[in-house]
């Protein structure tokens, strides 16, 4: 990691760095003794990431990534620029598409010397799904506007605190028998922490990584039924899973106030796993944990008697 040490004092303007995945990333780039500037719309949001700065190596400033001048003003004195920018609602094509264009304008006229555009596995200009079709064009409109930029597209991000192993867990914990949608569909999750650590590894060596696109999974795939299935026995419960047909899925997807959306259901049931077309974590330097080695320290709080439950 000794390659790491060339980001002490440089400036890193994180871009969408104030939600999940860029408190992850921070926490990274402030142990390297970067300087980081972390920027969106609701910047306060990345406030509990104050604690880990040394005086003066954190500022946080507001952003619009939809109006260049808004981009221009965070920009400067950067040396290293990461885009972040992600959402499920909203104009997806001018958010995360021509958005993360405009960052990556910003960043070359900035003078910043690397960049990072995190898009996502599944990312196709003729998919289906908007946020696919946003990804790819994000992509596109980065590789056109900054020489040599790295694109990372990371699977499903899962962690002690993610929205989605959580939102599952809960159900698990609520419900003794639960609808599965998509009960068959691959997935390749990712502990957020190795993804961070990506981030970090292909920011820091630009003359290695830099103009290449890299699919970033776990070690391995399992289906939507598999990871329910894991998760109730984490937290020793028995329960029914009911696999839902892709039909009847698709219309709960269509449904306003669900939890999974159309553009979700759409790339959930394609599968979240790297297409194998493109470099990885391997070449990145890195070695991807498993979820099995966490899951069962997490679902403890999740058991009928939390910490206190005692093993059968």
């Amino acid at each position: 990691m000794a390659s790491m040490n060339n980001l002490d004092g440089k400036l890193v303007v994180m871009v969408g760095g104030s939600g999940y995945f860029g408190s992850h990333i921070a926490q990274d780039l402030l142990a390297r003794g970067a300087r980081l500037r972390i920027a969106s719309r609701n910047p306060e949001k990345g406030f509990n990431i104050k604690p880990l700065a040394d005086l003066g190596q954190l500022q946080f400033a507001r952003c619009d990534v939809t109006k260049p001048e808004s981009v221009a003003a965070i920009m400067q004195g950067a040396d290293l620029v990461v885009n972040l920018v992600g959402a499920f609602d909203g104009d997806l094509m001018e958010l995360i598409g021509k958005g993360a264009g405009n960052v990556a304008e910003a960043a070359k006229a900035a003078g910043a010397k690397a960049m990072v555009h995190v898009s996502a596995i599944g990312a196709d200009a003729e998919s289906e799904a908007d946020y696919a079709r946003a990804k790819a064009l994000g992509e596109k409109l980065v590789h056109d506007a900054f020489p040599k930029p790295v694109i990372l597209r990371p699977s499903i991000l899962f962690g002690e605190e993610d929205e989605f192993i959580n939102m599952f867990a809960g159900m698990v914990r609520m419900l003794p028998a639960l609808p599965v949608f998509g009960p068959d569909a691959p997935l390749q999750m990712m502990w957020v922490d190795d993804a961070a650590d990506a981030v970090v590894a292909a920011l820091a060596n630009p003359a290695k990584h830099g103009g290449k696109i890299f699919e970033i999974a776990g070690p391995e795939p399992i289906t939507m039924l598999e990871l329910h299935q894991k998760i109730a026995d984490a937290q020793g419960r028995d329960r029914t899973f009911i696999k839902v047909p892709d039909p009847i899925s698709g219309i709960f997807a269509a449904m306003p106030l669900t939890p999974m959306g159309r553009d979700q259901w759409i790339l959930l049931k394609a599968g979240n796993v790297p297409s194998g077309e493109y470099p990885g974590m391997k070449q990145l330097g890195l070695e991807p944990k498993p979820l099995d080695l966490f899951l069962e320290r997490w679902m403890k709080r999740y058991r009928k008697y939390g910490r206190f439950t005692v093993a059968a």
